[in-house]
């Protein structure tokens, strides 16, 4: 086939979508049409090549030989366009970072120094994008990525930012109010617990952290329980009971007396971490540049002797 006689982009469009899900429903609902519209560009591109590219059986559609071995090559494919299109753009958006990050990251740690970077970078504006879904490069906006795991992701540039550490904290005003000042305490107050989706098997739970401290006799279960770390420490400093906390993002209410650690504890630290990301494909714009030297200079400035002190408790998830 000439290139002249390429099939309709849209036609192409649709079938990379049907094919990826397998499903012209599911093709319809990304692309805002309707499953007809779905099934006729599929019939129309089937026609220009002359070939069959789904095996229909009922209401289910599944890949012919010949739409499988064309799938992948059109999902790069047009991952190429979308690349090409934000590059073209680029020229455009040279004073504009995109940044994606957890919501609690971006909410109690990357929000509060926001404002230094825009007073010391006017050209520059900063989008913020809280998301706990990983960032598909490939086809969105975002240029960087600050994620929290274990640095593992391939296809990427991984640059290590932050450690992180888990404490037991609780408002000061709680603290003055009722005695805690061992462990065994905690069982006249309410226990508040973090259930984040990005919490790694090494984070203590209530549970493993009583069990270090030979309490046996505090029902670690009770409480109210939170799927974002900065809603449970917003509950702590509103004195609603003890936490454990993840140390970057309460450091902010430690520094400014909304959040005491208790019982000299040192920091739990945990296997996961934060992670500045950004695509192997892609060169940073120099606002980007300026974006990820002041985000290192404030993950140095911000990470606490005792987080960097190597003989602290270690917590594992299966043997503590």
């Amino acid at each position: 086939m000439s290139r002249d006689r390429l099939p309709p982009l849209s036609a192409l469009r649709v079938f990379e979508a049907a094919a990826r899900h397998e499903s012209f429903k599911h093709a319809a609902e990304e692309l805002f049409v309707t499953p007809g519209a779905v099934s006729q560009q599929i019939r129309l591109l089937e026609e220009h090549v002359g070939v069959e590219l789904f095996v229909r059986d009922g209401r289910r559609v599944v890949l012919s030989d010949a739409g499988r071995a064309s799938a992948l090559i059109l999902k790069e494919a047009f991952e190429k366009m979308f690349e090409a299109t934000r590059v073209m753009k680029q020229t455009q958006q040279k004073g504009r970072v995109t940044v994606s990050a957890a919501p609690s990251f971006t909410a109690k740690w990357l929000m509060p120094r926001l404002g230094d970077f825009s007073l010391a970078n006017p050209d520059i504006d900063v989008w913020i994008s809280a998301d706990m879904s990983p960032t598909d490069f490939a086809v969105s906006d975002i240029d960087l990525a600050i994620r929290y795991g274990n640095g593992n992701y391939s296809n990427l540039h991984v640059e290590h930012l932050l450690e992180e550490s888990v404490i037991p904290v609780c408002s000061p005003a709680l603290y003055d109010a009722a005695p805690i000042r061992k462990a065994a305490d905690l069982a006249h107050h309410v226990l508040l617990h973090d259930i984040s989706a990005d919490t790694d098997p090494s984070c203590p739970d209530w549970a493993m952290w009583l069990k270090a401290h030979g309490v046996d006799d505090v029902d670690a279960a009770r409480g109210p329980r939170f799927n974002q770390s900065h809603m449970v420490i917003e509950a702590a400093v509103a004195g609603r009971g003890v936490a454990l906390a993840k140390r970057t993002i309460a450091e902010a209410d430690l520094r400014a007396g909304r959040l005491k650690v208790l019982f000299n504890e040192k920091d739990a630290p945990v296997s996961f971490g934060y992670y500045l990301v950004w695509p192997q494909t892609r060169d940073p714009s120099l606002a980007q540049t300026r974006f990820m030297d002041w985000l290192r200079q404030q993950a140095s400035g911000d990470t606490p002797a005792s987080a960097r002190t190597q003989d602290r408790p270690v917590f594992a998830a299966q043997n503590i």
